[in-house]
């Protein structure tokens, strides 16, 4: 490796990569702003301009769209060790016309087209950021290869290093990983842009114009969008052990993210399909909470949660809430675990727990449990946005159920009797805690402490006998929350004839009337939210 072409906007850990270039007799060209960083460091570079014998033009629009540039990443040279080529693909001879030299090394990523337009540019600044030389660029170095080493994410600037330092070369291997990553990274950028014209066509040529909650609808469900995914690992099998499985993370997720979370404790074994999608309901459904919160989860349902004032006595309580079901399960705290929670966690055998962090203590104690795996995702993860249901051929796509809290305070008490406060707050808890309870779904909360759940039954009112039974005595006094209007009287009779107090439901049944009548004739305080929470 002679020579290297360095041009990125995003300039994270460019400056060490290409001082430990230098470091090694590799010459480097660069361009605009990349040049500007490098040479500020003291870092000797040549621009481009200087080597093409073209100057920048169109205010920075072409400057390596030049046959020197392209023809140094293309050229064929077969005697070069392990580079493959033919003895009839040699192109020496145009490199010596076109008076451009061999390019081994090409460090490239894009301008931030998808940032720009997250946040919120007009059509004429995302044109801008639509990036061509260098997706040109990346295309020609990955496309040959065979001679170029192509670099399009900093993460694999210190590999690239100590390769170089270990072999003196990069591997026919190790460059052909590099360039199926280099044609991933250009692939969904293309997705991007594609999917944000789409939208923005189909807006313009919309007749009578949209109004503006119809063009955020266009926009967010554009004619075409590209899902582009990376492989986090494989997994020993899927849901069943005859099924094959690996693990993928979106490309440009969000921190906070399982994807992007860090596994802190092994426990003798790698997380498996069925870890994962407990570990993301689990995190899912303590996010809703301002305050410590620890859910236990089985199957993606959570079978205890509770919030408190101190984590420990969150989870303790959230365990209480189903403790038989707790055994085997999944906890997840939205708060990071201390020294306090890991004990009362390694009380039980638990299968994983994953927080935003472990404090040193809290992972020296969960660690001593040899099959505990924990993870740890850094931060309370924002809004997902979008959400995907595979289907036969397809997807379907929708937004994030993210309404729920608010909802409770914001509905209409259709009783004669109000909900008390201590009720009220008591409805708010159970609402954010049903939406993650699959359908139909039904709540039992003291305070903020869930104590029944009834999941995933075909009829509303088993679902509360369900909830009833595992909640026992605890019913009595307790509240209710479904995620669905009541079709019928007999689901909040049977929640009456166990001890509930007060119910949060949607509303909008043909026999709303009959099921208010139901309430009112025992006392039971209810509230219509008019927001459904189905989870499928």
């Amino acid at each position: 490796m002679t020579r290297a072409l360095i041009s990125v906007s995003d300039k994270t850990g460019v400056v060490a990569f290409a001082q430990g270039l230098a470091d090694r007799g590799i010459a480097i060209m660069s361009t605009g702003g990349t040049l500007r960083t490098l040479r500020e460091a003291g870092i000797e570079a040549e621009a481009v301009e200087t080597y093409t014998g073209s100057p920048e033009v169109m205010g920075g629009r072409v400057k390596t769209l030049h046959p020197r540039i392209h023809g140094g990443i293309l050229a064929r040279i077969p005697e070069d060790p392990d580079r493959g080529g033919q003895a009839d693909d040699d192109d020496r001879a145009d490199l010596e016309r076109l008076g451009a030299a061999a390019i081994d090394l090409v460090v490239c990523n894009l301008y931030p087209f998808a940032r720009t337009v997250a946040g919120g540019a007009d059509l004429a600044t995302a044109i801008e950021n639509i990036d061509i030389g260098g997706p040109s660029m990346v295309r020609s170095a990955a496309k040959n290869h065979a001679r170029v080493t192509v670099v399009c994410d900093p993460d694999d600037y210190g590999r690239v290093l100590e390769a170089l330092e270990r072999d003196g070369t990069v591997s026919a291997t190790f460059r052909r990983t590099l360039a199926a990553k280099a044609f991933a990274h250009t692939a969904h950028y293309d997705g991007v842009i594609a999917a944000y014209l789409a939208g923005e066509a189909e807006v313009d040529a919309a007749d009578p114009p949209l109004t503006d909650q119809m063009a955020a609808e266009v926009r967010r469900f554009p004619a075409t969008r590209t899902v582009s995914l990376e492989r986090v690992t494989g997994l020993r099998y899927g849901e069943n052990p005859h099924q094959g499985a690996a693990w993928y993370r979106e490309r440009g997720l969000a921190a906070g993210t399982l994807a992007a979370a860090q596994e802190v404790g092994a426990g003798g074994k790698a997380l498996s399909f069925n870890n994962l999608v407990d570990l993301d309901a689990a995190y899912d459904a303590v996010r809703e909470h301002e305050r410590p919160a620890a859910a236990v989860i089985k199957h993606t349902n959570p079978c205890g949660l509770a919030v408190h004032d101190e984590l420990v006595e969150a989870y303790r309580r959230a365990r209480a809430g189903d403790p038989v079901s707790a055994f085997g399960g999944i906890v997840a705290l939205n708060r990071p675990c201390d020294l306090a929670t890991a004990e009362v966690i390694a009380e039980t055998f638990i299968e994983c727990v994953v927080a935003p962090a472990f404090d040193g203590e809290a992972l020296a104690r969960l660690r001593r449990k040899k099959k505990l795996r924990l993870v740890a995702v850094g931060s309370v993860p924002a809004p997902r946005g979008l959400t995907y249901k595979r289907l036969g051929g397809g997807f379907v796509v929708q937004d994030e159920d993210a309404t729920g809290p608010g909802e409770v305070d914001a509905g209409r008490v259709v009783t004669r009797r109000a909900p008390t406060a201590e009720e009220r707050a008591g409805l708010d808890f159970a609402w954010k805690v049903c939406k993650h309870v699959k359908s139909n779904a039904i709540v039992f909360a003291r305070g903020t402490e869930v104590v029944g759940v009834g999941a995933g039954q075909m009829s509303r009112v088993q679902s509360v006998a369900i909830a009833g039974e595992k909640a026992g005595a605890k019913s009595r006094g307790a509240v209710m929350a479904s995620d669905a209007f009541f079709p019928f009287p007999d689901g909040v009779e049977a929640a009456a004839a166990l001890g509930i107090t007060a119910v949060v439901q949607p509303g909008g049944s043909v026999k709303d009337d009959e099921v208010i009548a139901a309430c009112d004739a025992v006392e039971v305080a209810m509230i219509f939210t008019g927001h459904r929470h189905f989870r499928h």
